[in-house]
């Protein structure tokens, strides 16, 4: 089984994906093919040798092989003939915008292209938190209050409340806003970055802890349960630094009902969601013992390979157990019948 690794993408968390895919690398025990997604949506064959940072943000990746997207795969064009990129399965490492949102997973279906990640649909609910705060009801998993605003309406939340983006993830443009004095650039700048955005109520010292899993022959494979360590919440910078990290986290110390509680409503959100094909992250709240939702990471930094025990065992198995699309045999028996009959 040869993995491909994409990457990159028209995303404020471009380079967040850039580090998620180096980290992959140095995780996943076989040898890769890298294709790279720049700015301008322009797909490059890197070779694992050049995986490193500093090749993508001087720009020397755009001395690599261009390829083109076709039925089945990744092709390098050469002058008579194309050679297609040898992969099996492809793994979706894009974060954020053409990632998360259903564009390269719509590109990798209608290619007939396998690979790990969210389908379009799962990818559109996940995307967007207001819709996730609907998956969620819909499954009867709690949540925090909140409000959307699509301008600069005043929220209704009480002080102190937190201001995120609607479709962003990495902490970008998450402001915590203690007074009306503060809204107004907490609100500008998620208007800077987003069409619209949700607001909570801020809540001092809420416990957090992370679950990730997927779906191998019809059951959830789970990951350990962690309890990132954080100073209110992890920034940009702290979780760019976060998904590049190779130690070992330590399995957070929950009783067993609260674990139980929270590995169901990851089976929930999983299954409503219809995330089958994808290793997903969720963020949960415990307040009073009971497990809220606070958000979904539908392609998680570096897949959340550090709370799998033996990460190489799970990609191995979901890649055997991805989805397939049903194929439509076209016999133009109609237009036959009335040619014929013409």
């Amino acid at each position: 089984m040869k993995f491909g690794i994409i990457f990159g993408g028209q995303s404020y968390e471009h380079e967040i994906s850039i580090v998620s895919a180096i980290s992959l690398k140095k995780v996943i025990k076989k040898e890769c093919a890298y294709v790279f997604c720049d700015q301008d949506r322009n797909f490059y064959l890197i070779e694992p040798k050049n995986m490193i940072a500093n090749y993508f943000s001087s720009g020397e990746y755009k001395k690599a092989k261009e390829l083109t997207i076709a039925s089945n795969g990744f092709y390098v064009n050469g002058m008579f003939s194309k050679t297609r990129v040898e992969a099996d399965v492809f793994v979706n490492v894009i974060h954020g915008c053409d990632g998360e949102d259903g564009k390269l997973a719509s590109l990798l279906e209608f290619f007939n292209i396998p690979f790990i990640g969210p389908r379009l649909e799962a990818s559109v609910i996940s995307y967007d938190k207001e819709l996730t705060k609907n998956l969620a009801k819909a499954a009867g998993i709690k949540t925090i209050e909140y409000q959307i605003i699509k301008s600069s309406t005043l929220p209704s939340i009480p002080y102190p409340l937190i201001v995120k983006p609607s479709h962003l993830g990495s902490s970008i443009g998450i402001k915590i806003v203690k007074n009306h004095n503060e809204l107004s650039y907490a609100i500008d700048t998620a208007f800077e970055l987003d069409s619209s955005a949700i607001i909570e109520p801020y809540i001092e010292d809420v416990k957090e802890y992370n679950l990730a899993g997927c779906k191998i022959d019809g059951e959830i494979e789970f990951s350990i349960i962690e309890e990132p360590q954080k100073d209110k919440f992890l920034d940009y910078f702290q979780k760019y630094m976060d998904f590049s990290r190779s130690g070992k986290p330590q399995e957070a110390n929950l009783g067993l009902s609260v674990k139980d509680n929270m590995k169901e409503a990851f089976r929930r959100v999983y299954n409503y969601g219809e995330f089958d094909g994808a290793i997903i992250r969720c963020d949960f709240f415990v307040i009073n013992n009971e497990v809220y939702l606070n958000e979904i990471n539908p392609n998680p930094g570096s897949l959340a390979n550090y709370l799998f025990n033996d990460f190489n065992d799970v990609l191995n198995r979901l890649a055997m157990n991805l989805p397939s699309n049903k194929h439509i045999q076209v016999g133009y028996e109609l237009i036959n019948a009335i040619v014929k009959n013409k």
